[in-house]
C-alpha cells in the first residue's frame, strides 16, 4: 500500500437527508478513501477544515451491487464512509454552509 497524503483520503461529502440532519450534532459524513484507517481520516480532517477538533470518527465498508446487463453480471465498485463528530468547541465545516 502506498502512502496516502491528507488530501487523498478524502474523496468527498455524503449529502443525504440523514447526513445533513446529523449536522446539528456536528457530525459529517464523508466517502473516503478503501485503505484509510480512523486516524488517516482524522488528520486529514483537521488539516483540511481550519479550526476542526475531531472527537470521534466511525467508519463503515459498503460492498459493491450486482448489476446485470442481459446475462453478464458484475459488481459496482465498492465505498468506504466516514462519520465524523467533532468537538463541541469545534469551528462548523464551512463546506456544508449554504446547504
Amino acid at each position: 500500500m502506498a502512502a496516502l497524503n491528507y488530501y487523498d483520503v478524502i474523496l468527498k461529502p455524503v449529502l443525504t437527508e440523514k447526513s445533513m440532519s446529523d449536522m446539528a450534532d456536528k457530525k459529517y459524513t464523508f466517502f473516503v478513501h478503501p485503505e484509510a484507517n480512523k486516524l488517516q481520516i482524522k488528520d486529514a480532517v483537521e488539516k483540511m477544515f481550519e479550526g476542526t477538533k475531531v472527537k470521534k470518527v466511525n467508519t463503515l465498508n459498503q460492498s459493491g451491487k450486482l448489476k446485470r446487463r442481459g446475462r453478464t453480471e458484475g459488481f459496482t465498485a465498492k465505498k468506504k464512509k466516514a462519520i465524523v463528530q467533532l468537538t463541541e468547541d469545534s469551528k462548523d465545516i464551512e463546506l456544508y454552509a449554504g446547504l
